[in-house]
């Protein structure tokens, strides 16, 4: 009998304990993510306080709580992009194209092509005799988008390839600035490769084709063509073509410019004048990209952040080659007397406001989980140097 009073306690005991707790909802558990990357090996010498600040700050960046939803028949997935919480998953697009679409018939039989690659110029009128050029060495497995600071669209259309091209009309906008705004990683999912190349480019000996098998064959993940001696306003060794040689990625600099030749400029390094990025590298160069520094000047010194190892993953491929032409043409778009001066002034004050930003995010992400500071001062060329 004493037997039985104890169990029939303990089973209404344990029946409150229960219902004293919120029901279980695994669709709304956030998962802690593993800090295995810093403890590493327990012999690494990392102090008992260092782990307890990555797991500080870790803690402080995951939210444990998920909305009450007195209906079970509502949907919360925790686990879908920010914001479409309450869609069910299979219903989320969350990536999109470039490719046109009719207005009629079956929406899966609209593309008869689906090019695999990108490639976008921002262009002035001025320039459309070269860009028709350069146009012409790329296929049509490359999508063809046009951005115009100069607003003027339909009358690319003396072009039969440009009423197949996207065009997008912002006066007075720089391809960085473009870039930011129309590029989105989850816009150009598609794409294999993107290629973001200035206006004033000669492509006498260049082939889009090509120079991607190359790229393929050499697994390169960020690219440029080498450029021909005669190119106008060269600077950096890295990038000049090479005749020995498919594709190289590494080179010896001025005296004092390379504090290691694993890093920028001798190594892990390419221009912005005709950049060339897999998807992979351009989701994390995009959100590289500052708002409000149009100019993209130190872009080049930072994209090495984005690869490991760099200085294999980013190279220039000599093979294919381009003639940097340096034609004025937006960059003559300042409002004072001399306003190539005035743009060249900002260009300058970008760069150095655009190292100081990542050498003090650096600073700031290495002092929160209670490291020690890594290389964010490393080999950064200061505009100063630069004529």
């Amino acid at each position: 009998m004493k037997a039985i009073v104890t169990i029939t306690v303990g089973i209404v005991f344990g029946f409150y304990i229960g219902i004293s707790f919120p029901a279980f909802a695994p669709q709304k558990l956030k998962f802690v993510p593993s800090i295995d990357t810093f403890l590493g090996d327990i012999n690494s010498g990392q102090s008992t306080q260092t782990i307890l600040n990555v797991i500080s700050v870790t803690r402080d960046n995951v939210s444990t709580e998920a909305p009450k939803l007195d209906d079970p028949s509502e949907i919360y997935v925790s686990t879908n992009p920010r914001g479409t919480e309450r869609l069910p998953p299979a219903i989320i697009a969350s990536e999109s194209d470039f490719y046109p679409r009719r207005l009629y018939g079956r929406p899966n039989e609209d593309l008869t092509l689906k090019p695999k690659y990108l490639v976008t110029f921002t262009v002035g009128y001025n320039q459309k005799d070269n860009i028709d050029q350069t146009v012409k060495k790329f296929s049509d497995n490359f999508t063809i988008l046009l951005f115009h600071y100069d607003g003027q669209t339909t009358e690319w259309d003396e072009f039969e390839w440009s009423k197949r091209a996207i065009h997008v009309s912002v006066p007075r906008q720089t391809k960085w600035w473009y870039a930011k705004r129309f590029l989105h990683p989850d816009i150009i999912a598609p794409y294999d490769y993107i290629f973001i190349w200035d206006e004033d480019l000669g492509v006498e000996n260049f082939d889009a084709e090509e120079y991607i098998k190359l790229v393929r064959k050499h697994k390169l993940e960020i690219s440029q063509p080498g450029l021909d001696p005669s190119s106008i306003g060269t600077t950096w060794q890295m990038t000049m073509k090479r005749d020995d040689v498919e594709v190289h990625k590494k080179t010896e600099e001025k005296p004092g410019w390379c504090n290691d030749l694993h890093l920028p400029p001798c190594a892990a390094f390419v221009e912005i004048m005709a950049p060339v990025f897999s998807r992979e590298a351009w989701r994390c160069v995009w959100h590289l990209i500052q708002n409000d520094l149009v100019h993209g000047w130190g872009l080049d010194f930072a994209l090495r952040k984005c690869i490991e190892p760099a200085y294999e993953r980013i190279g220039v491929v000599d093979a294919q080659w381009i003639v940097h032409q340096g034609v004025r043409t937006i960059g003559n778009q300042g409002e004072e007397e001399t306003p190539g001066k005035g743009v060249r002034e900002r260009c300058k004050n970008e760069w150095k406001m655009f190292q100081d930003r990542v050498s003090n995010a650096e600073k700031d992400y290495y002092k929160s989980v209670g490291f020690g500071s890594a290389d964010h001062e490393a080999n950064w060329v200061t505009p100063d140097r630069i004529q």
